[in-house]
């Protein structure tokens, strides 16, 4: 599991004074970046081997400007060559959001979706829950 801790900003609040519900996919993205230098190590976008098939995000309670967010990284399933993260938005000590985005192993020269290798499975493996 990967942690990040996140200091919201005064501009993702939203009228009410809660974090906006576009901010989590944008948290969420931020704190991938472990699981993406799993596959492109210096994160060149030239030699990105990723893409976004879902992004699903379930909203549990609120999330305040002002108090640190942690953003929990982990690994639920590993397919053939696709792979799905969860993770959870926590403050105070409760789970406020929770994220779900399907990831594809893809080729850009041929356009298809392409067999994860055996470092790549053991990697997410390791973050498996």
């Amino acid at each position: 599991m990967f942690i990040e801790k996140i200091a919201p900003r005064f501009s993702e609040t939203d009228v009410l004074g809660h974090i906006n519900n576009t901010v989590l996919p944008v948290w969420f993205e931020a704190a991938r970046v472990p699981i993406f230098k799993f596959f492109t190590p210096n994160l060149d976008p030239h030699q990105w081997r990723l893409i976004v098939a879902k992004i699903e995000v379930t909203f549990k309670g609120e999330l305040f400007y002002g108090q640190d967010v942690e953003v929990k990284t982990m690994i639920e399933k590993i397919g053939g060559s696709s792979f799905v993260i969860l993770q959870q938005a926590w403050q105070h000590g409760q789970c406020c959001a929770e994220g779900k985005t399907v990831m594809v192993r893809y080729d850009f020269a041929n356009k298809c979706s392409q067999a994860l290798n055996e470092q790549e499975r053991d990697a997410l493996s390791a973050h498996l829950i």
